[in-house]
């Protein structure tokens, strides 16, 4: 088979691992309540607001899941180097970062909400600990997994020279980013404040105010991630699928161009990097005129 198809299949499914790598880790950390809306569930208690959410406030998305994955990539990569069949060191290494992930997402959360218990009455719910840290740990175990399939598809058929931990170690800081700037305003500045005005963000009066009874009972975090599987996971597996997708395209396509014209491996490296500058310009201006028609429809914020 023609190694240029071999080359563009194994973007493809790059691309849909990512994307399916991207929802899962959105919708996981909404469940425990990690990232940008953390310190909103943090600050609930102090309010006066004593919730159910899980709480588990290990740190930011980048850094959590840089480290799962990083992780998973280590234990993967040096079972394969042992001689093991790849796809069983993707396995074993996924389950080991989403053994990781449950450890530090349950000391997290013991730890924040007994410190907080002493001072503002929040007490531990047991219950809240077990039925989230399956989904947590479950969610976590899909988004490690694919994420680790789409960085051992960057090294072993899209040309990337660096070693899988480090491929890894980037697309796990690269997912925990996407999904703490798209898919978390889903979830903390909509979900968690359904009790104010649409659109108008969270003003500091507010902080800590937030919903602590759902459509039927008391509000947790998988209420949380199934608010949030309509539009704040899926856009943020969309937008690392794309970046996947589009950054492995420009090297593809450049490499292509380059056989056409019969340039050196220099001028083909030149052909992607103008690819990829020529992608970054035509997104700045879709997401501008989607911005100032935004503007122009709705208007400010009263």
């Amino acid at each position: 088979m023609d190694p240029t198809l071999l080359t563009l299949g194994a973007l493809a499914l790059a691309g849909a691992a990512a994307t399916v790598s991207g929802c899962a880790e959105d919708l996981e950390s909404d469940v425990g309540s990690q990232s940008n809306p953390n310190s909103q569930v943090q600050l609930g208690p102090q309010m006066g607001n004593i919730h159910r959410y899980f709480n588990k406030a290990i740190s930011g998305e980048p850094v959590s899941y840089g480290l799962y994955v990083a992780v998973a990539g280590a234990v993967a990569w040096a079972l394969m180097n042992a001689g093991y069949n790849p796809i069983l060191g993707l396995i074993v290494g996924s389950g080991v970062g989403a053994i990781t992930h449950g450890a530090y997402s349950l000391s997290a959360y013991l730890g924040r909400i007994v410190g907080q218990s002493k001072n503002f009455n929040q007490p531990v719910y047991m219950d809240v600990i077990s039925t989230h840290m399956g989904p947590m740990m479950g969610h976590g175990f899909i988004a490690i997994f694919t994420m680790l399939l789409a960085a051992y598809l960057a090294t072993l058929a899209l040309g990337n020279p660096f070693p899988l931990p480090l491929v890894a170690l980037i697309f796990g800081i690269t997912v925990g980013a996407i999904g703490s700037s798209t898919g978390d305003v889903h979830y903390g500045a909509e979900r968690e404040y359904q009790k104010y005005a649409f659109g108008g963000g969270i003003p500091v009066a507010n902080q800590g105010d937030i919903d602590i009874k759902a459509e039927t009972g008391i509000r947790n975090g998988l209420d949380s991630s199934y608010f949030c599987s309509r539009l704040g996971g899926p856009l943020t597996g969309l937008c690392f699928g794309l970046i996947i997708f589009l950054d492995g395209w420009r090297t593809v396509t450049g490499n292509i161009i380059g056989d056409i014209m019969g340039a050196d491996l220099v001028i083909k490296a030149l052909l992607a990097i103008i690819l990829g500058v020529l992608i970054v310009i035509a997104t700045a201006i879709v997401n501008r005129k989607v911005e100032v028609y935004a503007r122009n429809k709705y208007g400010p914020y009263k």
